[in-house]
């Protein structure tokens, strides 16, 4: 008699802990469901992500530099500027990676400068800025 309601307790715990562990797993179904519906609700306010039709962005936009990095550019580009040919055309490919509005004092140096090559790739990177 004592060993039947062993097997009936044993048989009620597996049980139970079978009913405790789907119910478990139903509530974490249950929490990605109601995540994505929660997105799906503030899709208007999660469109700050994406780009306007107005605004256009260029290749290198895409890439978010800090500003601590942006001002050690910009000092390394204005240092560059200073020397022969080949550190203008260095100082124009960082010119060209930045892509701000503060480069436009370096294209513009760039534009009256003697070298074609110098001026050409000013006037492309000009450009971009219209």
């Amino acid at each position: 008699m004592l060993n039947f309601f062993v097997i009936v307790l044993i048989i009620f715990i597996g049980m139970l802990l079978l009913f405790l562990k789907k119910r478990s797993f139903r509530k974490f179904i249950n929490k990605d469901k109601l995540h994505s519906v929660k997105l799906k609700k503030n899709r208007k306010n999660n469109n700050k992500f994406f780009s306007n039709k107005k605004s256009f962005l260029y290749k290198h936009e895409e890439k978010k530099y800090t500003l601590f990095y942006k001002k050690s550019q910009r000092n390394k580009m204005f240092r560059l500027f200073q020397g022969n040919t080949e550190d203008k055309l260095k100082a124009l490919k960082i010119a060209e990676e930045l892509a701000d509005k503060s480069t436009l004092s370096i294209l513009r140096k760039g534009l009256r400068d003697m070298s074609p090559e110098v001026v050409k790739i000013s006037a492309l990177l000009i450009r971009k800025f219209r």
